[in-house]
């Protein structure tokens, strides 16, 4: 593939229903709410289990590989995760970090900081 100095940054959203019954909504529903409320322009996926015996597989893979401070599980939802082009995973961020706070490690990322 040709590098034509494109950067790229993807967002994706999976929602949860396992912290205060947030998502209780169909996915239909919920992705309505994101949408109308949010403004959301980035894909939001079915709605998925983080923690526990049936959580996602992207996010066994995300808490493998980069724990939080208290412990893999993810603690609330709006965790977010930094992950590379080649599928590392960069940082991981607290649900109260904002997504303005980290903009210059996704700049750093994108090589354009």
């Amino acid at each position: 593939m040709k590098n034509t100095g494109i950067k790229a940054l993807e967002i994706l959203a999976f929602p949860c229903n396992q912290f205060g019954s947030q998502e209780p909504g169909s996915n239909e529903q919920i992705m309505e709410f994101a949408c109308t409320r949010f403004k959301a322009e980035y894909p939001i996926f079915d709605k998925v289990d983080v923690n526990g015996k049936n959580s996602a597989p992207i996010y066994k893979f995300l808490k493998s590989s980069k724990g939080g401070v208290f412990g893999d599980s993810i603690k609330w939802n709006f965790s977010k995760f930094l992950v590379d082009k080649d599928g590392k995973v960069v940082d991981r961020y607290a649900p109260t970090t904002s997504p303005l706070s980290i903009e210059k490690n996704v700049k750093k990322l994108l090589g354009i900081a």
